[in-house]
């Protein structure tokens, strides 16, 4: 086990680069399993999840060559099995992305259980119902196994998704790629890693329509082909560069932004009076700003709350909680998603902030409140880098146990961290 011992009080300050996106890369990852040619993905983050992903591939016939530092070729010309490794599937969620490529390509998956974050119920119903509805069958038992007709294949379907979600998005998309006919996609989730997933899949043959918006139109081809795809830029990560970067005072530079997936993050987070600047492809948070709570009109109590793109993504609530900590004001937070997600700040009320947790789903913070140095846990991977953004700007030391939560979505933090000049280091517990 592995700890991170942080020095808090010091401003971060300097130029930083996110990584690639995790909620692209996994997708990106399982979608290289429909082609049998090589598939080149860049700016891969060298994480815990995306290496995780990679195994199963490995485990069911893909070559895996990592080409540099975020730079990984997979190429699977048969699949040697269709039987997902109980074991890897329960170390990550994304592990559910196997099931559309696999069924689509072979017409047989058995997909174990995902793991993921204990955050409360994230529910399978909307990929199995769209699968099903393409034309798989699911048998029951402690293994979801999948199969199609024998020689029928999938085929194309007018679909309306019972909720927007991410992952069923992703896993309906790829397998009606494959899928004979045309399938249409109501109510589809359109974040930038969906966008990102459909551009690759273009690039591989794929003829999809709609990309960007809630409907997506896929007209199924017969194979996908080779491809060479960029990863984008985590807006996930720059917005924690954002909030760490308010609390300490620094003033910081985010290099290689895109500037129309933040704009819901700055406007949430200019609530919180963080102000920052686009200036050029990089984003700029100015230093030793005085964070107050812009009210609502009438001096009313503002609200922030999360839904599904393109409003503010509940993966950045966390971090947004912690910024109100050390803003003068108050702001009723409202976690609409997960009943889970929310736990996480019985840590920072020990370090000294003012908060009420009124139900699994909202919190009133009162700011600005002194933190002090904390022995803490991180639960998630948003409430990881929550609680290190925290000890960051707490007063003496803090440490930080099960940081393998916090690897799983950020490559090298601690090392970024550094050469902003951040007191931080992972020692062995």
């Amino acid at each position: 086990m592995e700890s991170f011992v942080i020095e808090g009080g010091v401003p971060l300050s300097g130029r930083v680069r996110p990584g690639g996106n995790k909620n692209e890369a996994l997708p990106a990852i399982a979608a290289a399993m429909l082609s049998a040619e090589p598939v080149i993905l860049d700016n891969v983050p060298d994480i815990i999840d995306v290496r995780v992903m990679l195994q199963i591939c490995e485990a069911m016939g893909s070559e895996v060559i990592w080409l540099g530092r975020n730079q990984v070729q997979l190429h699977t010309p048969t699949l040697r099995t269709t039987e997902v490794p109980v074991e890897l599937a329960r170390r990550v969620r994304a592990s559910i992305l196997f099931a559309g490529p696999i069924v689509a390509r072979s017409g047989a998956v058995d997909l174990p259980p995902p793991g993921g974050d204990v955050i409360g119920r994230r529910r399978l119903d909307t990929h199995f119902d769209g699968l099903l509805r393409l034309g798989a069958d699911l048998q029951p038992g402690d293994i979801y196994r999948l199969r199609t007709a024998d020689g029928a294949g999938l085929r194309g379907v007018d679909l309306f998704l019972d909720e927007a979600s991410v992952t069923a998005t992703e896993n309906l998309l790829m397998a009606a790629s494959l899928a004979k006919g045309r399938t249409i996609l109501r109510n589809a989730a359109c974040e930038p890693h969906v966008q990102g997933l459909s551009r690759m899949l273009v690039a591989m043959g794929a003829r999809i329509s709609g990309i960007g918006t809630n409907q997506l139109t896929i007209d199924g081809v017969e194979r996908l082909g080779a491809v060479h795809h960029t990863i984008g830029p985590d807006y996930l990560e720059i917005g924690s560069f954002v909030g760490l970067a308010a609390v300490t005072g620094g003033a910081l530079t985010i290099e290689g932004v895109i500037e129309e997936d933040l704009r819901m993050v700055r406007m949430v987070f200019e609530r919180l009076g963080v102000r920052t600047e686009i200036r050029g492809g990089d984003l700029f948070v100015p230093g030793r700003q005085k964070l107050e709570i812009r009210p609502d009109l009438s001096g009313h109590v503002p609200k922030i709350d999360d839904a599904p793109w393109p409003q503010f993504p509940t993966d950045l609530m966390s971090i947004a909680i912690t910024v109100a900590t050390q803003s003068r004001g108050t702001v009723l937070f409202f976690e609409k998603m997960f009943e889970g997600r929310m736990f996480f700040v019985d840590a920072l009320i020990g370090m000294g902030a003012q908060i009420i947790l009124c139900d699994p789903h909202r919190v009133v913070v009162v700011g600005p409140s002194t933190l002090y140095g904390s022995r803490l846990e991180s639960p998630d991977v948003r409430a990881g880098m929550a609680l290190l953004i925290a000890a960051l700007c707490a007063r003496g030391r803090s440490k930080i146990d099960n940081i393998r939560q916090i690897d799983r979505g950020y490559e090298r933090i601690e090392e970024k961290l550094r050469a902003l000049g951040a007191r931080i280091e992972r020692v062995s517990s």
